[in-house]
């Protein structure tokens, strides 16, 4: 990206043609500006110019008072970050919706297959066309209300369009399950931009993470829709019991057939390590992946946009907390080795792309050890002491987004303590 104090003086590495491309369309903006002002012709609308405007070009504003991050980088190219590091997820989410979809319908059609089975081209493309298929318009309504909402609200209060919906509306659509209504996709959005951050002054200022406040209204609001089986494949107008087609393995584990122990249900591949750390089972869209999520992880830990600590001890949490529930606990579910907690539903991408968030995690670093921890201990609380919810994650993350301000009080009293001693 070319900045206004790119044209000053500054020698860029850059091609004559493509910096004269951009001189001219930013002369372009200078000629309009005084329009969008607060007292321009257009006022009304300067948010939206201006969100134009800095997403191209980098602002040469800068923070005039209070405390700020100095840095070179700013909010847009951190969220531009976040978004690269969520694409490996995004990618094989696709893929992955679509070839579930496939498998199911080429079970149901039994011998007259959708896919192209032996041919490993025609069925790799069949699966993406139909995952597109499934994902775009999730997506597209995704950012579509989300930015209605808040373009919205930042004409009303005349300040610039926050970047935060780069994400939100990105992250929102990979947890969802890829049977969800495009209607309650519409309303899930819409709660979670409203009600989980524009009330409380927009990007920086909301006190949960929105998408997983979107997802969470959907999930009390419409159950139905956010929990079962995602595909069920039917033959003879009978559904057809597959582990591929069937519920997700959190929750076969959850509610094992009658005379199933959880090691013959591993044995058989219900409960499969490798498929369940690849992502090829059901699931959310972006969710079943811990290979996904860890590239992006990698993306976020080299370039420091995301807090090693809190998914550290995310995951100490989990670990420490599966292992006394293999000691103490008899259920199925306090019997799962605790590794397998880890590729399980949506931990991974939980912990690596939500607990991380900066505005609703605790910000000092002895209180993101303590978040991280409190995370993965919930979780594994909510998994094997309700039958009824074999996941934790989202409940997890949102209970310790209302308590960071507190960890964080009570971490800086203590440093205050201290050093009163000290002195």
């Amino acid at each position: 990206m070319l900045g206004y104090k790119d044209f000053v003086g500054v020698d860029l590495c850059v091609c004559p043609n493509k910096k004269d491309k951009m001189k001219f369309i930013l002369n372009m903006h200078d000629k309009v500006r005084h329009l969008f002002k607060k007292d321009g012709k257009f006022g009304a609308v300067g948010p939206i110019f201006d969100a134009a405007d800095t997403f191209m070009f980098t602002p040469d504003h800068r923070t005039g008072s209070g405390a700020h991050v100095r840095d070179a980088i700013d909010m847009k190219r951190v969220m531009m970050t976040v978004i690269y590091a969520v694409l490996p997820c995004f990618f094989f989410g696709i893929w992955n919706a679509g070839h579930q979809y496939n498998v199911v319908n080429a079970v149901a059609e039994a011998g007259n297959a959708f896919i192209a089975s032996d041919v490993f081209a025609a069925a790799f493309l069949n699966d993406v066309i139909r995952g597109l298929i499934i994902m775009l318009p999730i997506l597209i309504v995704s950012y579509a209300v989300g930015g209605f909402w808040e373009v919205l609200f930042s004409c009303i209060r005349k300040h610039e369009i926050n970047e935060g919906l780069l994400v939100t509306g990105f992250l929102f659509p990979l947890i969802l399950p890829p049977t969800i209504p495009l209607w309650q996709v519409a309303v899930g959005i819409s709660f979670g931009v409203v009600i989980g951050k524009e009330i409380f002054g927009g990007t920086g200022m909301n006190i949960v993470n929105p998408a997983l406040l979107s997802r969470a209204f959907l999930f009390f609001a419409y159950a139905k829709s956010m929990t079962g089986d995602v595909w069920v494949a039917h033959v003879a107008g009978a559904p057809v019991v597959d582990a591929v087609s069937g519920a997700t393995p959190l929750g076969f584990v959850a509610s094992l057939p009658e005379g199933m122990t959880l090691l013959q249900a591993i044995e058989l591949g219900h409960v499969d390590f490798m498929q369940m750390f690849l992502g090829v089972i059901p699931g959310s869209i972006g969710e079943t992946s811990t290979l996904a999520c860890l590239i992006g992880a990698a993306v976020l830990l080299i370039t420091g946009v995301a807090s090693w600590r809190i998914m550290l001890a995310t995951v100490i949490g989990l670990l420490s907390t599966g292992y006394l529930a293999n000691f103490i606990g008899d259920s199925p579910m306090a019997q799962l080795p605790p590794y397998y907690h880890l590729v399980a539903g949506g931990f991974a991408f939980g912990a690596i792309f939500m607990a991380t968030d900066p505005v609703s995690a605790a910000a000092t670093n002895a209180g993101k050890w303590i978040y991280g921890f409190l995370i993965g201990m919930l979780v594994i609380i909510v998994r094997v002491a309700n039958s009824g919810f074999p996941e934790g994650v989202m409940l997890s993350i949102l209970f310790m987004n209302l308590m960071a301000p507190l960890i964080d009080s009570f971490v800086v009293d203590a440093h205050v303590r201290r050093r009163k001693r000290r002195a």
